[in-house]
């Protein structure tokens, strides 16, 4: 019985500290966005695609692979849609990583952060 029990209060731990990704149908955040570039084209995503700084896509803690989310700069309100293909930021306080074409369309490229609006979108 002592056996049953402890096994059962080590499963519901595990459960308890299991990973849940974000349900991207209405994902609706506002933070800080930043973008990477030339440095890491090419290189492999945590998605196992190779990142491409021309492409629309952005690197999100948790949201899952493939998700597509309407980013809009708050200071100026011009948006793009890119998709989540890798895992990022790595630098505390802030929210996604755009490609370098993302933060171009935003109008981003000379500051490097911006205040941004994160919406999942439904596919």
């Amino acid at each position: 019985m002592k056996r049953l029990l402890g096994a059962c209060a080590l499963l519901g731990l595990l459960t308890g500290c299991a990973s849940h990704d974000i349900d991207p149908r209405g994902y609706d955040k506002t933070g800080i966005a930043s973008y990477y570039g030339a440095r890491h084209h090419g290189k492999r995503t945590a998605s196992g695609e190779p990142f491409d700084q021309h492409a629309l896509t952005a690197a999100h803690r948790s949201l899952p692979f493939g998700t597509r989310v309407k980013v809009t700069n708050l200071s100026n309100y011009k948006s793009v849609v890119v998709r989540i293909n890798d895992r990022g930021p790595h630098t505390g306080g802030r929210l996604i990583d755009l490609s370098r074409q993302a933060a171009q369309q935003l109008d981003m490229l000379r500051s490097g952060t911006a205040k941004v609006r994160i919406q999942g979108l439904s596919d």
